[in-house]
């Protein structure tokens, strides 16, 4: 369900907007409409869809128009021309009490520069939202104690905030955003100006408290590493236009051009990606029940040395080909009794991690589900791949990809810099 409907915004910032918003809607570059007219094109035709329960990153560059946007939803800047819809409300359609009702009660927000009130307490910053709101002091301090409790701020109540550092004052200030209890929470760069181990913290701080809360977070930024960490989806923005939006493995395996390729030059895909991306296509898969000439049979067709057994969706262990022609030589009704163990990682796990298991056996590898299922079996050269993109020569063929994902076929080669003792002989 979505919870936010973004359509066709478009801001001009000038003294007649209105005079020239056809000719941004028809396609007047930013360039031009400032030369011609004195007007800056702020947005154009943004179109979102944010849901439910969702964190929904918007990133980009300084004068991306990512702030522009998100001051759009609570309308501390009003639009050119376009909709923002909360719960299929029209936010711009709001008379003044009612914006102020929705501002107090729908949304919250939290600034990058914590936007805390010099001269009141730790408390009373936490409490300000529900003061404002008219909830009586023994309350609202109530429940800013228990929210300042769930960000690791008990015991500073009655602290200043020149007396915290910069992460305190921004865990006051999402304090002060989650003691409203608002279904949405706005955060404009709101990690930016800290250190890079204490942002990282906040980071944690904040997916810790939406496991439990669940609300629809907007986050604005320009680091694409917290993009990645924090986002359900991303939207990224450039002179105020919508450049690409989708998942983070949308953003990392199909980037839309050249602008968004040289964001990802120098991320981490081992820490965004998991198992689940690296699974090798229509695995051969037998059953604990299959009759051993039948097994043999499937193997020698595919020119597999070896197949995953499942037992109902859950994995059972694999069957080597030399043991399935030891179970047809001897008569056996089934191939149960001739399994081996198979190693299995959890489709959740990050490639660095799957990366470091791989280096270690040259054994075949399964990947499973929270519940145990069988999800496939792991492709090591879709590892590599997705690890190092652009490292191979040439796109395999198909007999290749095959032969690449078969135990003892193929060397895989290790990128420069790692040791040469590292195991060379990988599925």
């Amino acid at each position: 369900m979505n919870k936010i409907e973004v359509r066709n915004i478009y801001k001009i910032f000038g003294t007649r907007p209105e005079r020239w918003l056809k000719a941004a809607q028809e396609g007047m570059s930013k360039e031009a409409l400032l030369e011609r007219s004195g007007h800056t094109l702020g947005l154009r035709d943004i179109s979102l869809s944010i849901k439910e329960g969702d964190i929904h990153v918007i990133m980009g560059l300084s004068g991306s128009g990512k702030s522009t946007l998100i001051r759009h939803f609570n309308r501390l800047i009003e639009p050119s021309a376009g909709q923002i819809l909360v719960d299929g409300i029209d936010v711009m359609g709001l008379k003044p009490k009612a914006l102020e009702r929705f501002r107090q009660q729908k949304m919250s927000m939290v600034f990058q520069r914590f936007g805390l009130l010099p001269h009141r307490t730790v408390l009373d910053n936490a409490a300000y939202g529900l003061a404002v709101q008219g909830v009586r002091r023994a309350a609202r301090n109530e429940r800013a104690r228990h929210w300042l409790e769930q960000v690791g701020l008990s015991g500073f109540e009655a602290q200043y905030p020149h007396q915290l550092s910069g992460g305190m004052q921004q865990r006051v200030g999402l304090a002060r955003a989650l003691a409203t209890d608002a279904e949405i929470l706005l955060m404009d760069e709101a990690f930016s100006a800290l250190d890079p181990l204490i942002r990282h913290e906040m980071q944690d701080q904040l997916l810790a408290l939406q496991a439990k809360l669940n609300k629809t977070i907007v986050f604005i930024t320009h680091d694409l590493d917290e993009a990645l960490r924090l986002g359900n989806r991303i939207a990224i923005l450039k002179d105020g236009e919508l450049v690409q939006e989708g998942t983070p493995e949308d953003i990392l395996l199909s980037p839309a051009n050249d602008y968004i390729e040289s964001f990802l030059q120098d991320v981490n895909r081992g820490k965004v990606l998991n198992a689940s991306h690296a699974v090798t296509e229509r695995p051969l898969t037998l059953t604990m029940r299959s009759h051993p000439a039948h097994a043999v049979d499937r193997l020698l067709a595919r020119d597999y040395d070896y197949a995953a057994v499942l037992d109902g969706k859950r994995l059972a262990g694999v069957l080597m080909r030399a043991d399935a022609q030891r179970a047809a030589r001897e008569g056996a009704r089934d191939i149960s009794r001739y399994l081996s163990d198979m190693a299995s990682v959890p489709a959740s796990a990050g490639l660095d991690e799957v990366l470091a298991q791989l280096l270690r056996t040259p054994e075949p590898v399964a990947v499973t589900g929270a519940q145990g299922e069988f999800v496939g079996l792991l492709s090591r050269s879709k590892v590599v791949e997705l690890v190092t993109p652009g490292a191979g020569t040439s796109a395999p063929s198909e007999a290749e990809a095959v032969a690449a994902d078969a135990p003892g076929s193929v060397s895989v080669a290790v990128p420069e810099g790692e040791p040469s003792a590292a195991p060379k002989q990988v599925a």
